[in-house]
């Protein structure tokens, strides 16, 4: 098992980061385009509990895979998680939380996940996986500073870990 945690901070108000982050059609937006990401169905709502939504990625040059999570829990305003259902990991529990700090936002990501394949998927973390989701969030932390602006880079982080 893998953790990944993330934390960014934005000069916005914490409705405006809910409305863009609780908002399923913004992952193509805050997704690298190598990624192939294409939301199939299920995003065309506001979140609530027990929504599916299919997506279409393209994790690496040569594999297209569906993915199919489910949002398992809503606080609005606060956090929601999503849970894979079916795709390219064996776990997969993201938690994301929106917490107020002096100026703006703090957005938090939690992401519990396991690799397919044991070994295989041991010896592919490092050398693919890790790397992959590095690049998937920085991508998307310069999207929301785009869109958003910086609070205060330092404030921001990225951990991979085993545990």
């Amino acid at each position: 098992m893998y953790r990944l945690e993330s934390k960014q901070a934005l000069p916005i108000s914490r409705q405006i980061a809910w409305e863009f982050l609780s908002d399923p059609a913004n992952l193509k937006v805050i997704t690298p385009p190598a990624m192939g990401f294409e939301i199939l169905s299920g995003a065309d709502r506001p979140m609530f509990p027990g929504q599916i939504i299919q997506y279409k990625v393209h994790p690496f040059p040569g594999y297209t895979t569906k993915w199919v999570t489910e949002i398992t829990h809503v606080k609005d305003g606060s956090y929601f998680v999503d849970e894979q259902r079916f795709g390219p990991y064996a776990l997969w529990h993201h938690k994301h939380f929106i917490n107020e700090i002096d100026g703006g936002i703090e957005m938090e990501d939690v992401i519990d996940y396991k690799l397919p394949l044991g070994i295989l998927g041991q010896w592919a973390h490092p050398l693919i996986v890790k790397k992959q989701l590095k690049t998937i969030f920085n991508f998307r932390e310069k999207q929301l500073e785009a869109r958003f602006g910086c609070l205060d880079k330092m404030k921001n982080s990225l951990v991979i870990k085993k545990i």
